[in-house]
């Protein structure tokens, strides 16, 4: 959100943060940015008033779940304005294959097998995530609006090729990564120290990860490496998490990083063991802008690569991770290689000025012909008029609920 931030205001355009979420320490100071502030709320017709006021002349829906519920407000006090979602991934995958793998697990428990990361092809993700409400509405969400940015080229083809989405209605837009800088001011190999896993404890893949490295993965790599370390960071660690710290096991559950880059760097090897979800993995481009190899699966490369070599190691199953991270940890050679790759693959896949320029193209493209573009889109009007219907109706029922219940 920050990089499309900044790219939006090399245009010269004025930035409005809107949000309904509670503030924590973590954020960021969006003012020090020149970006304006507006707290919102959920359900409330004072939304309809503020967004009449400010007629913005572009508005960009963080997630599906937020154009459900200011999408049809939007449309109907600024028409003109184009409605663009940024979808970050698609939830509906990732809730697709978080079921897959625990129905693999119980098979796996009752034959004594070792558990293997599976991708299943995208016809079967199609007839598996098609028949959820999640998948629905966030389908219906991208036909209702103007746009949808898609982090993932994966996804983009399962829409297209699967889901029969409109290839208009939909736009490639990687992580927006500045051009690497100083990299011969990196920690080297010599330097380098333990292995590092990072990720929000509230998003259940990094959650499996860590569950899986406590119980079958870091025991096989701690057997031959017996003073190793792994640190794990997170926001919003729960008991749970902080309950599996063991300094003599050389499992250590730190929580928040205030720079991640900075643990990062430190860190020889970064191990990102998921097992399951979607679109691109944050944690995998901290690891290569900070020069650290990682050791992940094919979920976690998955719209990664740019159609290149990883840089590092992919593995599937508990003894092939833990092999693989004490290769790298130990063979310097390879360490270095897998590191350069990892650089090319940040210059080859997340070209700033290349993506930056293109969606800019894409947008202000479709702010030119509009009305051309929403006639073109039937599905959307359709779904537009029914959804603004049901949503107003669920509205107002929900804010005369509330206003009734504040009542003395």
């Amino acid at each position: 959100m920050l990089q499309l931030i900044k790219l939006f205001q090399q245009q010269g355009w004025h930035i409005t943060f809107a949000s309904a979420a509670s503030q924590t320490e973590h954020k960021t100071d969006l003012t020090a940015l020149s970006v304006a502030e507006q707290n919102i709320q959920l359900n409330n017709s004072s939304f309809d008033h503020y967004i009449k006021q400010l007629q913005p002349q572009i508005v960009l829906f963080d997630r599906f779940v937020t154009e459900e519920q200011y999408g049809w407000r939007v449309a109907e006090q600024c028409p003109e304005a184009l409605r663009i979602i940024d979808s970050e991934d698609l939830h509906s995958l990732r809730e697709v294959r978080q079921t897959q793998l625990k129905a693999q697990l119980k098979i796996e428990k009752t034959t004594q097998q070792d558990h293997q990361v599976k991708t299943a092809n995208p016809q079967l993700l199609f007839l598996q995530m098609s028949a959820r409400e999640q998948c629905q509405r966030e389908i219906a969400a991208f036909y209702r609006s103007d746009l949808t940015l898609l982090i993932s080229e994966f996804e983009q083809k399962l829409l297209t090729e699967h889901f029969s989405l409109p290839a208009q209605l939909l736009h490639h837009t990687p992580f927006l990564l500045p051009p690497l800088k100083n990299k011969a001011e990196l920690p080297p190999y010599a330097q380098r120290q333990h292995f590092i896993h990072i990720g929000n404890f509230r998003h259940p893949p990094n959650w499996d990860a860590v569950l899986w490295l406590k119980e079958q993965i870091w025991p096989l790599i701690r057997q031959q490496l017996p003073q190793a370390e792994l640190h794990i960071y997170g926001a919003y660690p729960p008991p749970k998490a902080t309950a599996l710290h063991n300094i003599k096991q050389g499992f250590h559950v730190l929580g928040w990083a205030k720079d991640a880059h900075q643990v990062m760097q430190q860190a020889r090897v970064c191990l990102a063991p998921l097992r399951f979800g979607a679109g691109q993995k944050g944690k995998l481009i901290d690891a290569m802008q900070c020069g650290t190899p990682s050791v992940t699966s094919s979920i976690g490369t998955e719209a990664m690569a740019a159609g290149l070599p990883w840089g590092g190691i992919i593995a599937n199953n508990p003894m092939e991770i833990a092999k693989a991270a004490v290769k790298l940890y130990k063979n310097e050679a390879c360490w270095q290689q897998s590191q350069k790759k990892g650089f090319a693959i940040l210059h080859a896949g997340y070209n700033t000025q290349q993506h930056g320029e293109a969606l800019m193209i894409c947008i202000n493209a479709l702010r030119k012909n509009l009305s051309e573009h929403r006639q073109k889109n039937f599905i959307g009007r359709l779904l537009n008029q029914q959804t603004l219907k049901s949503h107003y109706y669920m509205a107002k029922w929900i804010e005369e609920k509330n206003r009734a219940s504040n009542k003395p």
